[in-house]
């Protein structure tokens, strides 16, 4: 997962989902070059200063 400027990223199986109010939504193209890799406690570290449900972090798509 990532976080650039204020937005957590997360890739599967080579597609990248930006996390978004209602849930993931897939970002088209590479992701950001300047995207800093963080573990998942600090992505739901993240999400809890943020105000984030922690549930949208096991909720990401999975790709067909």
């Amino acid at each position: 997962m990532a976080f650039p400027h204020g937005r957590l990223i997360a890739s599967r199986d080579g597609a990248n989902f930006v996390l978004a109010p209602d849930g993931w939504d897939h970002l088209a193209g590479p992701k950001p070059r300047h995207a800093t890799y963080v573990s998942r406690e600090e992505a739901e570290d993240w999400c809890e200063r943020e105000g984030w449900d922690l549930h949208l972090l096991d909720e990401l798509p999975t790709t067909s």
